[in-house]
């Protein structure tokens, strides 16, 4: 197939465009490079270090003969040079990576959240409109999140996307239907994922395009069999408070000595992928594409939950770290459970990389071996949900006074 990956730089866009090229397809990169310039704008780079997308696909085609195209495109600002593209190469299938994905940065100030919103969901319209423009019978696989389910205790499973219930007519009766999953974001990023949701419901159902939601879980990890192949081939790690997830921070903290950052009472439970699962499933998503016609498909993209807290004190045994409890930054429950049903991967043949299994080679392969890279002042969570919580998270726990990022 020729596929398009839109943010193929990015986190999980990089090892998905190498793992679906090995596997034979023609690939062709969309990127605006954004994550970069957030790099410069935050003051810290990748704990792995990463050469430009233009030497990247060239050592990929330098060890394998397969080539890696790539386009700089804006999504979500240059709709005729996408249309154009799109028009030219009439991809098979396309990935949709290209958003901003951090909670915290999507936090950060009224431009951090002007710009997440206008990034995200112009992006995402910008591509739906011009597939129906260009009668592109592309299927569209979306990478969104498990936090448009939001993280408050219902007592029972969370479908894959859909949810029965029962409404009762005017004449007393009740009829069954499936709606949406009622949404419930925690940020301006997560909200953006809830948008996607309703865009991607409508151009289904009005123009017929043919979608699969992903809604992924916390993903962990850095190398796949692909990046494992050469140096420069290597995935970016972020490990600062506002991209780097609660997994790889721990990660890293262990790796140099830093106390574990827990903050609130690390109830707050989450769901967790390891990337090279993460790209499996999306190669097993193009295999199975949705019906013309039909509705979106939705897979809750996890292998495992756990609490935070729990996830401290498994990297603390295995290291012996230090745990430091925090003020939690983000305003959301103390205490939640999270029990999620992914039968629909699990039946498509995936074999899940566990926490326990993996951990440990993780700390040792990336952690440690680029250590000398880490800016601790970068490593602490300082920005706050709401102005009345930033004053409440200055500190990091070293007793240095941060500044309050919000």
């Amino acid at each position: 197939m020729k596929i398009a990956i839109l943010g193929g730089d990015g986190f999980v866009g990089w090892p998905t465009a190498l793992h679906l090229s090995d596997a034979g397809h023609d690939i062709h990169i969309l990127d605006n490079l954004s994550r970069r310039w957030i790099d410069t704008e935050l003051g810290v780079q990748s704990l792995t270090p990463m050469d430009s997308i233009q030497e990247r696909t060239r050592i990929w085609h330098a060890e394998t003969g397969r080539r890696i195209h790539f386009k700089l495109i804006d999504l979500a600002r240059d709709y005729e040079l996408l249309k154009n593209w799109l028009a030219e190469h009439r991809p098979d299938a396309i990935v949709h990576f290209a958003e901003q994905r951090a909670a915290p940065y999507s936090m950060k100030s009224d431009r951090h959240k002007n710009y997440t919103v206008n990034n995200n969901v112009n992006a995402t319209h910008n591509l739906l409109n011009a597939m129906v423009e260009l009668d592109l019978d592309a299927h569209l696989v979306h990478l969104g999140t498990m936090g448009v389910y939001g993280y408050s205790t219902v007592g029972a499973a969370i479908p894959e996307g859909y949810l029965p219930v029962g409404i009762e007519t005017m004449d007393g009766e009740t009829v069954s239907q499936e709606i949406l999953y009622p949404s419930n974001p925690g940020s301006i990023y997560h909200m953006t994922k809830c948008l996607d949701q309703l865009l991607f419901q409508f151009y289904a159902r009005n123009d017929g395009l043919r979608i699969t939601d992903l809604h992924q879980g916390i993903v962990w990890g850095t190398h796949t069999e692909q990046t494992r192949r050469h140096p420069q081939l290597i995935n970016r790690f972020d490990y600062d408070g506002d991209y780097g997830t609660v997994l790889n921070r721990f990660l890293i903290q262990a790796a140099i000595g830093y106390p574990l950052t827990v903050h609130g009472t690390g109830g707050q439970t989450r769901a967790f992928i390891h990337i090279q699962d993460s790209v499996r499933c999306i190669e097993l998503a193009l295999k199975t594409p949705p019906a013309r016609g039909s509705r979106v498909e939705i897979f809750n993209q996890m292998t495992e939950t756990h609490r935070v807290r729990d996830l401290a004190e498994m990297i603390a045994r295995m290291t012996g770290s230090e745990i430091a409890w925090l003020p939690n930054p983000r305003k959301e429950a103390a205490e939640n459970e999270l029990v999620v049903r992914n039968e629909k991967f699990l039946a498509l043949g995936l074999d899940p990389i566990r926490l326990e299994d993996g951990l440990l080679s993780e700390i040792v392969d990336v952690a440690k071996k680029f250590a000398y890279r880490i800016d601790r002042s970068r490593v602490p969570a300082v920005s706050a949900w709401t102005k009345e919580i930033a004053p409440l998270i200055n500190h990091d726990p070293e007793g240095k006074r941060l500044k309050s990022a919000s």
